[in-house]
C-alpha cells in the first residue's frame, strides 16, 4: 500500500483494509495515528483537504484562506450571524492555528466531573496527559512578546487583573507573525510536522484530497468508510472504500456531527449534532500613540482569565481576553468602513491594538448551544442563534476589553461594531457600549474554536460516545476530537485535545484486539 495517495487522480475504483482508519489529521486524528502505529498497528488517516508543506505556505492571506481552511475560513451559521474557521489541510487546524497552548481550566474538568458525572478526566488525571503533550509538542511558556501582547499585560497589570504568558507549541520560532497562514519555516509543532511523518515511517498510509462521506454499517459494525475525491464530487468519480477492524472520527466538531449524520448512525436520542459551542470571539480595536505592528512577533503569548470564571462556573457568560495577530485582511474586517474613514483606519494600521475576548459557553441552562444539521447536499450547516445570554457575554467583554485598552494608554477604542464610532475616553466607551446594539450584520464576531456535538457522558440518553471516545451503539468506532467535549473549555482547545486524544488513544492501542 502506498505511503502518500492523493485520490484526486485515482482512475477506478480503491478498496483499502488496515487495523484503523482514521478520519481527518489534525489535533484528534494525527495524535491518534502516531501512537496507534507505533503500538504496531497498521493505520489509514482519511483527509478532505490538500497535503500542504512548508514550501507551500507563501503568508499570502486570500490564497492561503482559500487553499487552507473550509470555505476560505468563513464558514457560515444558518442564519449568518457568524463565521467558523476550521483548517483544511493534512494537519487540520494545527497548521493554521496561532500555537496558543493552554490547559484546560480545572473549573471546566471538576463541572464534567461533578456536575456531568464523568470521571477520569480530573486535573490530577489529565495533568499525566498534559505532559505527554507537553513534550510531544514542545509546548514551553513563551515571554517574547511583541507590543500588541505586551499592552494587554500593561493594562491588566494597572487594572489589578490576572494575566500570565501563553506557553505556545514552537521550535526555532523566527516570529514571522503570520502563523496562522502556515508556518513556512516548520517552527510550529503542528501534526504536520510532528505526528503525521512519525506515523507515516510505520504501516500508515495517509490519502488526502478524500472526502469521507459516510460509514457503511450492519448489525453492531461499521463494515467501511465509503469516500470519494474531495475535489471531484460526484458518484461518477472513482470510489474508494475503506475496511477496518475499528474506525476513529476525528474531522472535528461540525465535520465529525456531519459524517456520523450522514451515515444515519443508530441515535435514538437524536444527539448527534446537538450541543454544539463555538467560544464566540469578538474584538475590540484601539489605536495607541505610539507603534504597535501587531503583525510582527507571535500572534498570543499574554492572556487574562479575570473575567473567566467572575460570575460563577454556571452563571453569566465568562471570557477570556487575549491579543489577535493583526494581518492586514484579518484587521481590515473587523471595521467595515468606506472613503475617508476606510483610509483613515489603513493609515492608522502600523498603530492599531487588538483583543479577542471568547466566550465560555455550555455551562448554563441558558446556553445550550448549537445544532449542526445537513442541507439537501449533506453538507453541515450549524444552527446557533445568539441569544441573550452570548449578547450579554459580548457586551460585558466589550466593557472590559475597552478598559484594558485605555489602562494601556489608548488615544482610541472602538468594538469591532459598525453601530458605534470610536470612543475617546473610557467613560465615553462606558456608556457608549453599555447602549450599542450588539446583532448581525453590524457586530463583527466570529468562532475559530468550535466544540462538542458528540458530547461524551455515561448515559445513552445525555451523550453520543461513552468517557473513553467509543459511539454508544456500534462496537467498533471511537470519536477522538474537540466533538466529544460536553462543554466548551474557555481556553483555546489545541492542548486539551492533544491531552485528551493521547489518553484516549493509549487505552485504545491496549485494549485493541
Amino acid at each position: 500500500m502506498d505511503k502518500l495517495i492523493d485520490v484526486s487522480y485515482l482512475k477506478k475504483d480503491l478498496d483499502l483494509e488496515a487495523d484503523f482508519v482514521i478520519v481527518g489529521s489534525g489535533a484528534g486524528g494525527g495524535t491518534s495515528a502516531e501512537i496507534l502505529a507505533k503500538a504496531g498497528y497498521s493505520v489509514i488517516i482519511v483527509e478532505e483537504g490538500n497535503y500542504e508543506r512548508s514550501k507551500d505556505f507563501d503568508l499570502k492571506e486570500l490564497s492561503t484562506f482559500n487553499r487552507l481552511y473550509f470555505e476560505g475560513a468563513t464558514r457560515p451559521t444558518k442564519d449568518k450571524g457568524f463565521t467558523v474557521v476550521q483548517g483544511r489541510t493534512v494537519g487540520g487546524s494545527t497548521v493554521v492555528n496561532w500555537t496558543t497552548c493552554i490547559k484546560t481550566p480545572k473549573e471546566t474538568l471538576q463541572y464534567w466531573e461533578k456536575d456531568l458525572g464523568i470521571n477520569g478526566f480530573s486535573e490530577e488525571e489529565m495533568e499525566t496527559w498534559f505532559d505527554v503533550a507537553s513534550k510531544r509538542f514542545s509546548i514551553q511558556p513563551w515571554e517574547a512578546h511583541n507590543q500588541n501582547n505586551n499592552l494587554l499585560s500593561v493594562g491588566a497589570k494597572k487594572l489589578g487583573w490576572r494575566y500570565s504568558s501563553i506557553p505556545r507549541n514552537v521550535k526555532n520560532c523566527n516570529m514571522l507573525g503570520y502563523c496562522g497562514l502556515g508556518c513556512p519555516i516548520d517552527a510550529k509543532q503542528s501534526q504536520l510536522v510532528t505526528t503525521i511523518p512519525s506515523a507515516l515511517k510505520e504501516k500508515t498510509s495517509l490519502l488526502y484530497n478524500t472526502k469521507a462521506l459516510r460509514y457503511v454499517w450492519k448489525d453492531n459494525k461499521i463494515d467501511h468508510l465509503y469516500c470519494l475525491p474531495s475535489t471531484k464530487g460526484t458518484d461518477t468519480q472513482p470510489k474508494i472504500r475503506l475496511f477496518a477492524k475499528h474506525f476513529i472520527t476525528s474531522a472535528g466538531a461540525i465535520n465529525s456531527p456531519a459524517l456520523l449524520l450522514r451515515s444515519q448512525l443508530p441515535d435514538p436520542y437524536q444527539l448527534i449534532g446537538k450541543r454544539t459551542f463555538v467560544q464566540l470571539h469578538n474584538y475590540s480595536v484601539a489605536e495607541m500613540p505610539t507603534p504597535v505592528y501587531g503583525f510582527f512577533g507571535a500572534p498570543q503569548s499574554v492572556a487574562s482569565d479575570e473575567f473567566l470564571w467572575k460570575e460563577g462556573v454556571t452563571g453569566k457568560a465568562g471570557y477570556n481576553i487575549e491579543a489577535v495577530g493583526a494581518q492586514p485582511i484579518v484587521l481590515m474586517n473587523l471595521r467595515k468602513l468606506v472613503g475617508e474613514e476606510f483610509e483613515q483606519y489603513v493609515k492608522s494600521y502600523p498603530n492599531l491594538h487588538v483583543l479577542v475576548s471568547q466566550i465560555r459557553d455550555g455551562f448554563s441552562e441558558e446556553s445550550i448551544g448549537g445544532t449542526v444539521r445537513l442541507n439537501e447536499e449533506g453538507y453541515p450547516i450549524l444552527d446557533y442563534p445568539l441569544n441573550d445570554f452570548i449578547v450579554d457575554g459580548i457586551r460585558r467583554s466589550y466593557l472590559s476589553m475597552a478598559e484594558c485598552q485605555f489602562a494601556a494608554g489608548a488615544k482610541t477604542v472602538v468594538p469591532a461594531n459598525n453601530a458605534v464610532n470610536p470612543f475617546s475616553s473610557w467613560s465615553e466607551a462606558k456608556k457608549g457600549i453599555e447602549k450599542m446594539v450588539i446583532q448581525s450584520p453590524n457586530t463583527v464576531v466570529n468562532s475559530t474554536h468550535p466544540l462538542g456535538g458528540n458530547a461524551m457522558g455515561n448515559s445513552q440518553e445525555t451523550s453520543v460516545v461513552d468517557p473513553n471516545g467509543k459511539f454508544h451503539h456500534l462496537t467498533n468506532l471511537s470519536v477522538i476530537d474537540g466533538s466529544i467535549f460536553p462543554t466548551s473549555l474557555g481556553v483555546n482547545p489545541s492542548f486539551t485535545i492533544y491531552a485528551i486524544a493521547s489518553k484516549l488513544a493509549t487505552k485504545l492501542a491496549k485494549e485493541f484486539k
